[in-house]
C-alpha cells in the first residue's frame, strides 16, 4: 500500500477512527500524488478516489498497482453507494480546517455518517515530517533560490522599482527549472520595509536604500522560503546596530535547531533579546515549508511542542520600526538529529551592492 497512506491509517486508528474523507487538493496530491479535482475516501478496506469523467484518463495514469487506489467517476457512484462506503462505521474523519460550515453538512448526509468527526490536522501533522524525496525537491527549490538572489545582486541598480524586482524574480525562477514562484515576493525599499508583508509598488531604488527581499520558489512540488536584507551603496550608521541584533539572533537560533528542541525555547531566546534592546518580534519566529510554504508546526512562544528530524523549517526574526524601516534574515532550515543544515546559503553579513 501507498506508504503515506498507510501512516494516515494508522493515525486514523490511533484516534479511534475507521476512516477519511479527504478534499483538500494539498491533502490528496501529498497522499496520492494525484493534482485532479476529486475526493479521497480512506475506508475500512479501500482507498477510493472519485473525480469526474474529464479527469479519469489522468488520475488513472498517475496512480500505480502500488498505491492499492480504486478510480472512479463520480457519475457511476450512486446514491446507495454512496450511503455504502462508511456502512456501520461509528466515526469518520474529515479536514476541520478546509471543510466549510456547509460542506460539512454535504458530507454527512451524502455518505450517510454517523459522525463526522474532526481530525486534529492529522494529514498536516504527517506533511510536517518530509521524506527523503521530499527533502531532495526543497533543497533543489533553495539552490535556485540561492541562484536567484546572486543575479539580482546584478540586476538592482538605482533606479530599479520595486515591482521590477518582484517581476525579475518571477521570470529567474520559470526560466530557470521551477514551476513558479511559492508565494507573491516581498519586495520592499526603505522605509516601506517597515510593513513585515508589503506589496511592490512603482518606488525605486535610491543611493543608501535598504531593500528588503523576502522569496521563494516551487520545484516540482515543494517551496523554498527566504529573506535578505540588503544595501544599495552604503550601509547607514543608524541600522546597523538593529541589522547586527536581528542576524546575531538569526544565527543563534539556528544553532539550537535540532531534534527534540522546544518550539517555544526556540521563539522565546528571540523575544527576550528583542525586549532587552526594546524591540518586539511581531511575527512568529518562523514555520514549517514544504508543498506550502507555512505549514504547520509554525514556530512561535504559543507552541508547546518540539521539533522533529527531518521537518523543514523558516528561521525569520524581524525588527520593524515604523516609518523607518524593517531587518528581516529568513532561511530554510533541515532539522536532523543533532542540529540542522540550513538550505539557502545566501550571504546575510552586510550585503551591499
Amino acid at each position: 500500500m501507498n506508504e503515506k497512506i498507510r501512516l494516515l491509517r494508522e493515525r486514523l486508528r490511533s484516534l479511534k477512527m475507521e476512516g477519511m474523507i479527504v478534499t483538500n487538493p494539498v491533502s490528496i496530491k501529498y497522499l496520492t500524488n494525484i493534482e485532479n479535482e476529486g475526493t479521497l475516501l480512506i475506508t475500512r478496506k479501500e482507498n477510493i478516489f472519485l473525480t469526474y469523467t474529464m479527469f479519469l484518463e489522468s488520475v488513472k495514469n498517475t496512480v500505480t498497482i502500488n498505491d492499492e487506489i480504486i478510480v472512479a467517476d463520480f457519475r457511476d457512484v450512486s446514491k446507495d453507494e454512496y450511503e455504502n462506503f462508511f456502512l456501520f462505521c461509528e466515526n469518520i474523519g474529515f479536514e476541520e480546517n478546509y471543510v466549510t460550515y456547509k460542506q460539512y453538512h454535504y458530507l454527512k448526509q451524502k455518505y450517510r455518517v454517523n459522525n463526522l468527526a474532526e481530525t486534529e490536522n492529522i494529514i498536516e501533522k504527517l506533511r510536517a515530517v518530509k521524506d527523503q524525496d521530499e527533502i531532495s525537491k526543497i533543497k533543489k527549490a533553495c539552490e535556485l533560490t540561492d541562484k536567484c538572489f546572486n543575479h539580482l545582486l546584478e540586476f538592482i541598480k538605482i533606479g530599479t522599482t520595486e515591482k521590477e524586482i518582484a517581476l525579475e524574480i518571477e521570470i529567474f525562477f520559470r526560466t530557470n527549472g521551477a514551476e513558479g514562484l511559492a508565494f507573491d515576493p516581498v519586495v520592499a525599499i526603505g522605509q516601506n520595509s517597515a510593513n513585515p508583508h508589503w506589496n511592490p509598488t512603482d518606488r525605486a531604488v535610491k543611493m543608501a536604500d535598504l531593500i528588503l527581499i523576502d522569496m521563494g520558489c516551487k520545484y516540482e512540488g515543494y517551496c523554498s522560503d527566504m529573506t535578505r536584507t540588503i544595501f544599495m551603496g552604503c550601509i547607514l550608521e543608524e541600522i546597523k546596530p538593529v541589522y547586527d541584533l536581528v542576524l546575531k539572533n538569526q544565527l543563534y537560533t539556528t544553532q539550537e535547531i535540532k531534534e527534540y528542541a522546544s518550539i517555544k525555547t526556540l521563539s522565546q531566546m528571540v523575544e527576550s533579546n528583542f525586549k532587552l534592546n526594546n524591540f518586539d518580534l511581531i511575527h512568529s519566529l518562523g514555520h514549517s515549508i514544504g508543498m506550502e510554504t507555512h505549514e504547520i508546526p509554525y514556530i512561535n512562544s504559543k507552541n508547546d511542542t518540539f521539533l522533529k528530524e527531518n521537518m523543514v523549517i523558516a528561521n525569520e526574526p524581524g525588527i520593524y520600526i515604523p516609518d523607518k524601516y524593517g531587518i528581516r534574515i529568513e532561511d530554510t532550515i533541515l532539522v536532523e538529529k543533532n542540529g540542522c543544515t540550513v538550505l539557502t546559503k545566501s550571504p546575510k553579513n552586510y550585503v551591499i551592492i
